[in-house]
């Protein structure tokens, strides 16, 4: 009896440290099989390092662009714009600081691209007007490049490289890698950047669509290889890390299109992305299955269809395009006009549609409009706007509260932790996100296991120094102010002048003109109001401030104040205390004196 106890003990003994084992192997699997890889691969001294700056991109949507540096070679992924924030009056757009880029451009070998959205190739032309750097490219992304440049004039200046997913680069001494990634647009690659200190995989912007309209998945397989060969610093897409789950495909929209386009007998009008081009061929198919001609409107929808098939990107069936102008000869139920305008921008196709201001497109109660994209933040008015003035002119508006008319191109918080479980990053950054992203990007992370100490989140123009075994932030901050463009102005508007228009729209302009000889008032002064108050309605408001000013130039007169800037600061300050006093209001005061010392410099003078 003793002896058959003993037995079982013994096999129990076994079995617990059998299960041991095996919790113990599953639990270490990764990191032995990732000490084991590094032991193979070639360690430098520890003195190398490569350096990560981020000069766009972080801690905003927008202007992505981040240098790599190795030694004294550089590289540049992306080169985005950015559009203007609401306080950004008369702002066109927003670019990256090339301040680092132009007093380093010996160190830069190449600009490596991700994907052909505007956040990451709209700034490319403005860097290559003052240093031609190589670009590479994939096919459709190089398309896209290659008409802004040619737009631009720059075409022959710029040197530009097909790159395909898959097959491997050098630009000095980085090897680089392009991997295929899904994501709403064409052509998107993430990147595997190596040297001989480090190793570094940039997502790019990516979901995991297992059913892509085109049919090219996302190489989950080459993650995981790289994760068992040792990733070193891993930056990845926050976009979507606040919505749990996954994001849905491309292909599910395909559905919504068909129940809409179904007995439909009205003219259907389609607003998405430009970029689009997988949207853009799903709502073609749709049209071709129920017998519609198509319509392209809006500039920018029509360069890209026009891109994208000749490039063979976009499959459309022939006589399916007409032209705009050829809308007359068809049924409206005959006809889908595909156009731009979907964040509500007044000047995009959609927005003169519902402002009665496009040349050939007048909407009404014979229109179905499918809002096929979400808002970016920061435009949700602009959009509703749009809906209501398209419904008040009848027309029946379909939208994302209403029906499935939209799917993001970012992944979701359980694909930020596939590619974090298989890539097995050493070191962190996250990327593409506002603060708030990019901190739940880095909670995700350490529940995935990456150590707290391990992971960085930066601002633009922070240096990360890093190599196999070890990163840090150094001290040093490069320059990465947002550069602004406003018509062909680039960088010559700074906070000065945004404060000032602030000021002007919010409060107003007041000018004093105030004839002078030498230092003595000639006559009285001429009051001018813009966006203040409105003169003829408010006359005694504007008498008496005339009165304050005669009253301070008398005081300038009495206390021997000459010098014309101490007078004009005397005039704004008093002027400044009076309508804060009368109205609580706070124009810009701009005092102008004249010298009629000399009669010909008012001659022409006109000062209304």
């Amino acid at each position: 009896m003793k002896r058959t106890v003993s037995k079982k003990n013994n096999k129990k003994k076994k079995s617990r440290a059998f299960n041991r084992a095996q919790s113990n192997k599953n639990i270490t699997g990764s990191s032995k099989r990732r000490n084991k890889k590094s032991k193979n691969r070639k360690h430098t001294k520890s003195s190398e390092t490569m350096k990560m700056i981020p000069i766009g991109g972080l801690a905003e949507i927008g202007k992505n662009m981040t240098v790599f540096e190795y030694k004294d070679q550089a590289i540049i992924v992306d080169c985005g714009l950015k559009f203007p924030d609401d306080e950004m009056l008369g702002v066109d757009i927003v670019l990256p600081d090339f301040d680092y880029v132009e007093k380093n451009k010996d160190k830069i070998k190449g600009l490596i691209v991700t994907h052909g959205h505007e956040d990451h190739i709209g700034g490319i032309a403005y860097l290559e007007k003052v240093h031609n750097i190589p670009i590479y490219a994939t096919k459709l992304t190089r398309g896209l490049i290659e008409h802004k440049l040619r737009e631009n004039g720059l075409i022959d200046k710029v040197k530009i490289n097909t790159i395909k997913s898959g097959e491997s680069f050098k630009i000095g001494d980085f090897d680089i890698e392009p991997i295929k990634v899904t994501h709403s647009i064409a052509d998107s690659v993430a990147f595997a950047i190596k040297t001989p200190v480090a190793t570094v995989v940039h997502t790019g912007d990516f979901k995991i669509d297992y059913n892509p309209i085109d049919g090219e998945v996302i190489d989950l397989q080459r993650f995981a290889q790289l994760g068992a060969e040792g990733v070193d610093l891993l930056l990845a897409d926050s976009t979507n890390v606040e919505e749990g789950g996954y994001t849905a495909s491309e292909s599910s929209l395909a559905e919504t299109f068909y129940n809409v386009f179904r007995g439909c007998k009205n003219r259907i009008i389609v607003t998405t992305f430009a970029s689009n081009i997988h949207r853009i061929q799903q709502i073609i198919d749709a049209a071709n299955a129920y017998n519609r001609k198509v319509v392209i409107s809006g500039r920018s929808m029509e360069n890209m269809v026009n891109v994208a098939k000749d490039l063979g990107y976009l499959k459309v069936p022939k006589n399916t395009i007409i032209s705009v102008r050829d809308m007359d000869k068809y049924r409206p139920k005959d006809l889908v006009i595909i156009t731009t305008g979907s964040q509500g921008e007044p000047m995009a196709a959609l927005g003169r549609m519902a402002n009665d201001d496009h040349s050939f497109l007048n909407v009404g109660k014979n229109d179905t409009i499918i809002i096929s994209a979400s808002p970016v933040p920061g435009n949700e008015k602009l959009v509703s706007e749009v809906i209501d003035k398209l419904i008040r002119k009848g027309s029946e508006v379909i939208y994302q509260k209403l029906a499935e008319t939209h799917v993001s191109g970012h992944g979701k918080r359980e694909e930020l932790k596939l590619i974090q479980a298989l890539t097995k990053p050493k070191f962190f950054v996250p990327v593409h996100g506002e603060t708030r992203m990019l901190l739940h990007h880095k909670n995700l992370a350490e529940n995935m296991g990456v150590p707290s100490k391990n992971i960085f989140i930066l601002n633009n123009g922070e240096q990360l120094e890093f190599n196999h075994d070890k990163a840090k932030v150094i001290k040093d901050k490069i320059s990465a102010n947002a550069v602004l463009v406003d018509g062909l102005g680039v960088g010559d508007i700074g906070n000065i002048v945004l404060n000032d228009r602030k000021r002007l729209s919010e409060d107003g302009l007041f000018i004093v003109v105030q004839k002078m000889d030498h230092s003595k008032p000639v006559g009285s002064p001429d009051i001018i109001s813009r966006g203040f108050v409105y003169v003829n309605n408010n006359q005694e408001l504007i008498d008496e401030a005339r009165r304050e000013v005669e009253k301070i130039l008398a005081s300038c007169k009495d206390r021997h104040l000459v010098d014309w800037s101490d007078i004009k600061g005397e005039i704004r300050s008093h002027l400044h205390r009076y309508f804060k006093e009368k109205l609580q209001r706070y124009p810009m005061v701009l005092p102008i004196l004249i010298d009629v010392s000399n009669e010909r410099n008012i001659k022409d003078l006109n000062l209304t």
